[in-house]
């Protein structure tokens, strides 16, 4: 039976979901760094594309400037992609948070009301929380593996 005799097995049963919402805010506090250091380089490309094309505009380019924008532009592309990646993440493991605290909350509500007919929307809630953690793990390993192909770029152009 899903519902606890005591109040100790209670506090066990939301532990679990407490314990991931600490799994997710670790994540959390990964994705939303790796967001920061996207951003940043996206600004250091515009920054370094607007300089490109001002000089080019005083001056005749070489083929190295030609070469250098073209991959800024390729760069940027990618990295823009990469934060829309980074969001979805943080957005799974945001909602997964939500749906942990949920769990804890209905698990101490279906105690105190001595209500046997939460445990399926109880592990229904747990089971979706664990799915939007597995999406946002997804999501970031796509990222990561976008992040690689950003840097070949950057090294083929040398």
């Amino acid at each position: 039976m899903f519902i606890a005799n005591n109040i100790v097995e209670v506090i066990q049963l939301m532990l679990a979901p407490g314990l991931l919402i600490s799994a997710c805010g670790l994540l959390l506090l990964g994705m939303n760094n790796k967001y920061s250091l996207v951003v940043n380089r996206i600004r250091l490309l515009n920054d370094e594309k607007r300089k490109l094309v001002d000089q080019s505009e005083e001056s005749d380019t070489t083929l190295s400037d030609n070469v250098r924008l073209e991959s800024i532009s390729k760069q940027i592309e990618k990295l823009v992609y990469r934060v829309k990646l980074v969001k979805l993440a943080v957005q799974n493991y945001t909602v997964a948070v939500a749906l942990f605290i949920l769990t804890s909350i209905l698990i101490g509500i279906s105690y105190l009301f001595k209500m046997d007919n939460f445990q399926y929307l109880i592990t229904i809630i747990f089971l979706l929380g664990m799915l939007l953690v597995l999406a946002g793990a997804v999501f970031a390993a796509y990222e990561t593996k976008k992040g690689y192909e950003i840097i070949n770029l950057e090294v083929d152009a040398e």
